[in-house]
C-alpha cells in the first residue's frame, strides 16, 4: 500500500509506524474530520487459495473489529473505524504518543522498570481488563507490544481481538505435530499450549508473564528454543521475581506467581481481584517507594455505565448494567439538604455597631445613617476578609426581604414535594430579585443561585446547572475561600452535574478534590465528608471501577453506622449503594439481601407507604429478576404497582417505573404479548403525563420495541427504534450515550431485517461519535 493511497476517500497514509507478521502500522490523516489516526493494515486475503475461507475471514475480521469498537475504557485503545481496501482489511484506531513496554524495556536496555511504575502498570492494567473481560472479551495475546504507557502516563491494551486474527490472516505457523497456534511463546498460558479452552484466567496469566519481564528483566522462562519455553510455561515453576531482583515487593512476588499458577483455578479468579490486590499491596505495604510522578490516577472508564455492549438481542431489563436507557430507581449521589444561606445583615435591622456573622464570615456592616447597604466584596488578590471592599446600594425595605426570604423557602418546599419545574421557576424570580436588591454577590443572591442549578440538575437541564454551581463556586471561593463549606457544596454539585453530562472522569477529579479538603477541614467522619465519598463511589461504579466503588460504598455505610446509627435514613441510603455495588459485581444473592433488609429497615423507621421504603422494595424486584426469579418479581411488583397507586396515583412516575418493571419479568418469563401490552399502555401514560421527549417515555417505548422484536415484528421494531433514536438525539445531542445506544438498536434491527450495509454504516457513525465525544474533538 503506497503512502499516497486514500482509503476509502477518507484515510490517507503519512508514516509508516511499524510492521510485524501481521501487517503494517500507518500513520494517517482522516481528512473528514481532519484528525490523525493510526491505520492497521492486515495482510492482503484475497491472495488464499480458500475462497470460502477467506468470506469466513472477512466475516470474523467484521465481527472482531464491531466488538473492538465497542470497547469504551480509559485503557483500552479506541477503534474508530474498520473497512476492507483492495483486499486488504485495515482498522482505523486512535493515534497513541508514547512507547509500549516492549519499546521501554529496549530504552531501559532491558534493565527492569522502577517498582512503582510496574506497580501502576499492574493497577491499570488490571483495570482495563476487570472491564473487557466484564463483557466477555479476552485478549488472548497479550505481551509488552501489545501495552502501551502514553506520555501522561496512562497505560492502555492494544488489539484485542485483532492480533489473532491477524494470525488467521497470515496463515501463522503451526507448531509441527501439535496442531497449537503459534502465538508468542513467552506469553502463552499452559492451557494455551495445550489447546483447551481458554477463559480470562489466560489473560491473567499472560500478563503475569508481562509483569515478571518488567519487573525483572526478563521473561519467567528466558530460553532461546521455542519449544524450551512453551514446555516452561506448562511443566516447570518460574523463579520467584525476588530471585532476580530485591527490589520487588513480598506482595508483588506473590501477585505475579500467583498469575503464573499452571491451573487457572489456582490464579486470582478475575481481573478485579488483581486489582484489588494490587492495590492493598501499595496501601498498607511500608516502606514501599513512592507512585511516580507522571503515573495518573488508576485507569479510569469514560464510558458511562449505560453504553450499549454487544448482545444478541437488545432486550431491555431494569436492571443490567449496560443496557441503555433502562430506569433504576437506584441511589442518586446524595444532594446536601437546602437551606436559606442567611447572612444576619444590616439589612434585617441590625443596627450600625453589630457583628454580622454569616457564612463563616465576622463582618462589620456598614454606616446604616445615610440610607445606604454595603454590599462586601473580598479584592480578587487575596480574598481575605481583611481586604473586603464594599460598595454602596440603596438600602431594600425589610419588608422586601422578608418577602424574598418566605418565597425562597417556598421554593424549597416544592422541592421536596418533587415539584422541581414550579420550584426552579421561584428560585429564578427569586434570585433576580435579590441580585437587584442585595447585589450579585450577596450570600442570600448566591443561594438563590445555588438552587436555581439544583432545579436544573433535578430537570434534566445539567449543562445549564453546571454553569450556575461554577459562578457560585467561583464567587464563594474568591469572597470565602476555596475551603469554605458553601465553596466546597457548590463544588460538590458542579461534580454531580459533571456525572449527570456523562463526564465521569471530570466529576471523579472534582469530587476527590473536594473529599480531600472537606477530610482536612472537617474531618473524616463529619457528615459532609461522608456524603462526599458517597457520590464518590456512586461515580466510581459509572466509571467502571465496580470493585473501588464497592469497597468505598461499604466503608462510607460502616462509618455511618456508627457515627449516625444503622437505622439512619443516610446510612440506609449508603447500604442501597452497597447493595447495588453488589449487583454490578454479578454477587446477586448478597444484593438481593442487603436490598431486603434496608427495605425491612425503612418500613420500621419510616413507614410501609415511605417513597423510599418503596424504593428498596423496587430494587428487591430489581434483584430477584437478575436472579432469575421472574415469577417471584412478578408478585413482588404487581404489589408494588398497587402501593403506589394508592399513595401516588395511577400515573406517578413511581408508580409507572413500577409496571415498567413488571412489564419486563413478564417478557423473561415469555409471556410477550402481554408484555407487550403493559409496555404500551406504560409509554402512553408517559407520554401524555411525562411528554413525548421525556426519558421514561422512551424509555417505554424502547420496551415496546424489544416486545415487537421478540414477536418476530422486525419492522414495526424498526419504527420505534428509530423514532426513540432521533428523539433522544434531538433532545440529548448526536453524541450523548442514550442516543449512542439508540442507534445501535436500530442498527441490529437493520442486521435482522437482512439490510446489513446500512447497519455497517450505522455502527460507524456510532463509533465516529462515541470517540468524538470521547476525545472532545468536533
Amino acid at each position: 500500500m503506497a503512502d499516497t493511497r486514500l482509503i476509502q476517500g477518507r484515510y490517507r497514509l503519512l508514516d509508516l509506524i511499524g510492521r510485524g507478521g501481521v501487517g503494517e502500522v500507518w500513520r494517517a490523516k482522516d481528512e473528514s474530520l481532519g484528525r490523525h489516526v493510526a491505520v492497521k493494515c492486515l495482510k492482503p486475503i484475497n491472495t488464499q487459495p480458500d475462497q470460502a475461507f477467506t468470506r469466513v475471514l472477512r466475516e470474523r475480521f467484521r465481527r472482531e473489529a464491531r466488538v473492538a469498537a465497542a470497547l469504551q475504557h480509559r485503557g483500552v485503545t479506541v477503534v474508530h473505524d474498520f473497512g476492507e481496501s483492495d483486499g486488504v482489511l485495515f482498522l482505523v484506531m486512535e493515534l497513541l504518543e508514547g512507547r509500549n513496554l516492549s519499546q521501554l524495556l529496549e530504552d531501559n536496555k532491558q534493565h527492569p522498570l522502577p517498582v512503582p511504575d510496574v506497580v501502576e502498570i499492574a493497577d491499570q492494567v488490571a483495570s482495563a481488563l476487570a472491564y473487557t473481560h466484564q463483557q466477555s472479551i479476552v485478549h488472548r495475546d497479550l505481551k509488552p507490544a501489545n501495552i502501551m504507557r502514553l506520555t501522561d502516563g496512562t497505560v492502555k491494551i492494544c488489539d484485542f481481538g485483532i492480533a489473532r486474527l491477524g494470525r488467521d490472516v497470515t496463515f501463522t505457523s503451526r507448531l509441527t505435530g501439535t496442531g497449537i497456534a503459534m502465538g508468542t511463546p513467552h506469553y502463552m498460558s499452559p492451557e494455551q499450549i495445550s489447546g483447551d479452552q481458554v477463559d480470562q484466567r489466560s489473560d491473567l496469566y499472560s500478563f503475569g508473564c508481562v509483569l515478571y519481564e518488567i519487573a525483572t528483566g526478563v521473561p519467567p522462562f528466558d530460553l532461546d528454543d521455542a519449544w524450551a519455553v512453551l514446555m516452561g510455561h506448562r511443566d516447570t515453576p518460574p523463579r520467584p521475581p525476588r530471585s532476580h531482583r530485591d527490589e520487588v515487593p513480598e506482595y508483588l512476588d506473590r501477585i505475579i506467581l500467583d498469575l503464573l499458577a499452571k491451573q487457572p483455578e489456582e490464579r486470582p479468579h478475575d481481573a478485579r481481584e488483581l486489582g484489588r490486590r494490587v492495590d492493598e499491596g501499595r496501601r498498607t505495604t511500608t516502606g514501599a517507594a513512592p507512585a511516580p510522578a507522571h503515573a495518573p490516577a488508576p485507569a479510569l472508564a469514560p464510558a458511562p455505565a449505560h453504553a450499549p455492549t454487544a448482545v444478541s438481542h437488545p432486550m431491555a431489563s431494569e436492571a443490567v448494567p449496560g443496557v441503555p436507557g433502562v430506569p433504576r430507581a437506584r441511589t442518586r449521589p446524595e444532594r446536601p439538604p437546602s437551606r436559606e444561606h442567611r447572612l444576619p445583615s444590616w439589612t434585617r435591622g441590625m443596627t450600625t455597631g453589630h457583628k454580622a456573622t454569616g457564612a463563616g464570615l465576622s463582618l462589620t456592616p456598614p454606616d446604616a445613617s445615610a440610607g445606604l447597604t454595603g454590599e462586601w466584596i473580598a479584592r480578587p488578590t487575596t480574598g481575605r476578609v481583611e481586604d473586603l471592599v464594599r460598595t454602596e446600594r440603596p438600602i431594600p425595605p425589610p419588608e422586601l426581604i422578608a418577602t424574598l426570604a418566605g418565597r425562597h423557602n417556598a421554593g424549597l418546599s416544592l422541592g421536596r414535594l418533587g415539584r422541581w419545574t414550579e420550584a426552579g421557576e421561584v428560585h429564578r424570580a427569586v434570585a433576580a430579585e435579590r441580585e437587584h436588591a442585595l447585589g450579585p454577590e450577596h450570600p442570600d443572591t448566591l443561594s438563590s443561585r445555588y438552587e436555581v442549578g439544583f432545579t436544573l440538575s433535578r430537570t434534566d437541564r445539567p449543562a445549564d446547572a453546571l454553569r450556575e454551581f461554577a459562578h457560585v463556586a467561583h464567587t464563594r471561593e474568591r469572597l470565602l475561600g476555596p475551603e469554605h463549606p458553601e465553596t466546597l457544596a457548590a463544588r460538590q454539585e458542579m461534580a454531580y452535574v459533571l456525572g449527570q453530562l456523562g463526564r465521569h472522569f471530570e466529576a471523579h477529579q472534582a469530587y476527590m478534590s473536594v473529599l480531600a479538603a472537606r477530610e482536612r477541614t472537617a474531618g473524616p467522619d463529619h457528615p459532609d465528608t461522608l456524603r462526599c465519598r458517597h457520590n464518590l463511589a456512586f461515580n466510581l461504579s459509572r466509571l467502571g471501577r465496580l470493585e473501588d466503588a464497592y469497597r468505598m460504598a461499604s466503608e462510607v455505610a460502616a462509618a455511618r453506622a456508627r457515627v449516625l446509627g444503622a437505622n439512619h435514613p443516610d446510612t440506609l441510603v449508603t447500604r442501597c449503594e452497597v447493595a447495588y455495588g453488589l449487583g454490578q459485581l454479578g454477587r446477586w444473592p448478597e444484593a438481593l439481601q442487603t436490598y431486603q433488609e434496608v427495605a425491612e429497615s425503612r418500613a420500621q423507621a419510616l413507614g410501609p407507604d415511605h417513597p423510599d421504603t418503596l424504593a428498596a422494595r423496587y430494587e428487591v424486584g430489581i434483584s430477584l429478576g437478575r436472579l432469575g426469579r421472574s415469577t417471584d418479581a412478578l408478585t413482588l411488583y404487581r404489589a408494588l404497582v398497587e402501593d403506589r397507586t394508592r399513595v401516588h396515583g395511577p400515573a406517578h412516575s413511581e408508580t409507572l417505573r413500577a409496571r415498567h418493571g413488571l412489564g419486563v419479568n413478564l417478557g423473561r418469563l415469555s409471556r410477550w404479548e402481554e408484555a407487550l401490552a403493559e409496555s404500551r399502555d406504560v409509554c402512553a401514560l408517559r407520554e401524555r403525563v411525562l411528554g413525548p421527549d421525556h426519558p421514561d417515555t422512551l424509555v417505554s417505548r424502547r420496551e415496546v420495541a424489544v416486545g415487537l422484536g421478540w414477536l418476530g415484528r422486525w419492522a414495526d421494531a424498526l419504527t420505534e427504534y428509530r423514532s426513540v433514536a432521533d428523539a433522544r438525539e434531538r433532545v440529548l445531542g448526536a453524541d450523548h450515550p442514550d442516543a449512542l445506544a439508540s442507534r445501535n438498536d436500530e442498527a441490529h434491527c437493520l442486521e435482522q431485517l437482512g439490510r446489513g450495509q446500512e447497519a455497517v454504516e450505522l455502527y460507524r457513525r456510532v463509533a465516529a461519535l462515541r470517540q468524538q465525544r470521547a476525545t472532545g474533538g468536533p
